[in-house]
């Protein structure tokens, strides 16, 4: 088994942060994302659509998208569980799941890919004013995240979800982004700080 990883890019590191929580050590390959790594031959004939991570079984098995990779590891080691504890815990762990992903994850990732001048080459056509409006639509969850927060300890209820990995990764983003986080979302900040001190926040 090897983990075909893209350094800090946050779909990779998203699927390092979830196995530092479960404890499970994985081989990486290491990708330099910055010359188009994720281009090569190697990861192509892997992952057509040229994305990382990439998961290679021992069989040679190829699972993709990270979500799926973290799926594959709380199958196989359900303990902690980042996925919810029974049928209704999972329900609202994917709710939580997917609102970060489509609602705050995916809005300061297009600002990133539509603004930043790195990415002047790997977004074509870069679209500026796709990219400012997502900048506002991050703060408006965010502002809305703030009130959900007022209530409990992490995203989807008291205990630490893959909601939360995502969640983190996406404010993480924020900073290349160039997105501000709200000053008045206290408790935005307040649960930042908790998940960012948690030993796999540096996967």
């Amino acid at each position: 088994m090897k983990l075909f990883d893209g350094g800090q890019a946050p779909n990779p590191r998203r699927v390092r942060v979830f196995l530092a929580e479960k404890a499970i050590e994985v081989p990486l390959v290491a990708i330099d994302m910055t010359s188009l790594g994720h281009k090569s031959e190697e990861i192509t004939s892997r992952n057509p659509l040229q994305r990382l991570p990439v998961l290679e079984l021992d069989d040679g098995t190829i699972i993709a998208e990270s979500l799926a990779i973290c799926r594959y590891f709380e199958e196989t080691k359900p303990e902690p569980a980042l996925f919810g504890v029974n049928p209704l815990d999972k329900a609202i762990v994917e709710m939580w799941s997917r609102r970060m992903e489509f609602n705050l994850f995916s809005p300061i990732a297009q600002a990133f890919r539509h603004l930043h001048p790195a990415m002047k080459t790997w977004e074509v056509p870069q679209v500026p004013e796709w990219g400012e409006a997502n900048k506002s639509k991050a703060i408006k969850v965010l502002q809305w995240l703030d009130n959900e927060l007022s209530e409990r300890k992490f995203i989807a209820g008291e205990r630490y979800t893959i909601a939360d990995i995502t969640a983190m990764i996406a404010v993480d983003f924020m900073k290349p982004a160039r997105i501000l986080m709200p000053e008045e979302c206290t408790n935005v900040i307040r649960w930042h700080k908790s998940v960012r001190d948690r030993p796999s926040a540096l996967a």
